[in-house]
């Protein structure tokens, strides 16, 4: 497929002409893998089958088309590879992803059922239009990997585009899937973290409010969309008007009734700039979605901090227990003190041995102890790396989308401004 370097993780605190060469390496990196091979969802089909109980189900396949970006042998466009994979499969690379790479902010995929949906369009998951969305996200999503400096390279994203029968069995076989269950048992753990990342914190934080903000700005796009279908349905009782008025009127029969026509065709238009508008609100849906992954790579650090803490206190208490046995100071609460005013005095051999235990069980909790920290900082360093890499994309593309968003509302005014010019023109004519 594509090869390049994924590089080395830099400090997360990177200098200004450091983080201009990290944006330029990896600009160039993602440049020169998309140049090397082109990929589409080029269209979906509604299918009949079997589902794992044996049970009859309809589901929605989809085209999964890859090319070489250069020409062909002859100088001509080369040939396609092409497959068909179900929504389930694209949730499934993903996982696999989410696992495999807990420090990166894996893209999201479309939404499995329609959400913040304007109640006029079909939330049918089998909807024409909403597989038609979906289809373009799930291109999205394919696009957002083989995008990503380090995700593009790995072999089973790869064979997800290559291999349509052996791929499930390959992945199967890389015993993600036992990773998956510890994963989900272990974020969903409630735990405590003593001396949390401020910045991850903060980034939760900033997460947690961008969800809300994009979530009420879904909202009332609704409100605004079923307010906007009334105002555009209203004209179409306009234009009932002037045509019955036209059949009564002599003289001004054909000017009321091109003025109906106008207020008709203004009518019936909004159908499919509503449709459009789902368009704008998917890409804010996808940031909506995205959050999710950022949330899981704060969780995960939290999970690692509170790993290396445990191994900590861990090796604070086996070291004092070492010192109470070398002094034979004993805490007048603890277990130990307890058990000599029972039981005496330990022999000097006994203690010894204890010693030795203690000096191996503190040996390997320090080495714990240091590879839970290097654990940690390269986490740190890769992570951090690539929430930098998200935000220039993130604000990028949320700033992209408002401004198309605004466009296409400004060309609208514009148009309902020219069905009335028009319609003037036919009353200036009667």
């Amino acid at each position: 497929m594509m090869s390049a370097d994924s590089g080395s993780c830099d400090d997360p605190l990177l200098s200004s002409e450091a983080e201009n060469n990290l944006r330029n390496t990896m600009v160039e990196k993602v440049a020169s893998l998309l140049k090397k091979l082109e990929m589409n969802v080029s269209e979906a089909e509604k299918r009949t089958g079997k589902n794992s109980v044996n049970m009859q189900e309809t589901y929605t396949a989809y085209l999964i088309e890859t090319r070489p970006a250069d020409s062909g042998p002859d100088g001509g466009t080369p040939v396609p590879d092409m497959l068909w994979r179900r929504y389930s499969e694209f949730e499934l690379l993903r996982t696999y992803l989410l696992v495999t790479y807990p420090f990166i902010i894996i893209p999201p995929l479309p939404e499995k059922r329609a959400e913040f949906v304007w109640h006029k369009l079909s939330a049918d998951n089998l909807d024409p239009d909403f597989v038609e969305r979906r289809r373009v996200g799930l291109e999205n999503f394919l696009l957002r990997v083989a995008s990503h400096p380090l995700l593009s390279n790995d072999n089973i994203f790869f064979l997800f585009l290559t291999d349509e029968k052996g791929w499930r069995d390959t992945v199967m076989e890389t015993g993600f899937q036992d990773k998956v269950d510890s994963r989900l048992k272990s974020l969903s753990a409630s735990f405590r973290v003593k001396n949390p990342d401020k910045r991850f914190t903060a980034l939760k934080q900033s997460c947690d409010e961008l969800h809300t903000v994009l979530s009420q700005l879904l909202r009332v796009r609704v409100r605004v969309a079923d307010r906007l279908y009334g105002v555009y349905k209203v004209h179409g009782n306009y234009g009932r008007v002037f045509s019955e008025w036209s059949a009564i009127e002599k003289e001004m029969g054909d000017g009321l009734q091109s003025a109906g026509h106008h207020m008709d065709t203004y009518a019936a238009s909004i159908d499919d700039i509503l449709e459009e508008e789902e368009h704008y609100a998917d890409q804010l849906k996808e940031y909506l979605y995205y959050t999710e992954a950022v949330r899981s790579v704060c969780r995960k650090h939290e999970l690692l901090q509170y790993e290396l803490e445990m191994v900590a206190q861990d090796l604070a208490y086996k070291k004092q227990q070492r010192e109470e046995l070398a002094t034979g100071t004993v805490r007048v609460f603890s277990l130990k003190g307890m058990t000599t005013k029972l039981f005496g005095q330990e022999s000097q051999e006994q203690r010894e041995q204890r010693l030795s235990t203690l000096e191996q069980a503190i040996g390997e909790c320090e080495e714990l102890l240091k590879e839970k920290n290097q654990e940690s900082q390269d986490f740190i360093q890769a992570a951090w790396k690539d929430i930098e890499r998200f935000k220039e994309q993130k604000d990028r593309d949320l700033r992209e989308a408002l401004i198309s968003y605004a466009i296409m509302q400004i060309s609208m005014c514009k148009k309902g401004i020219q069905v009335w010019s028009n319609a003037k023109e036919c009353f200036n004519k009667m």
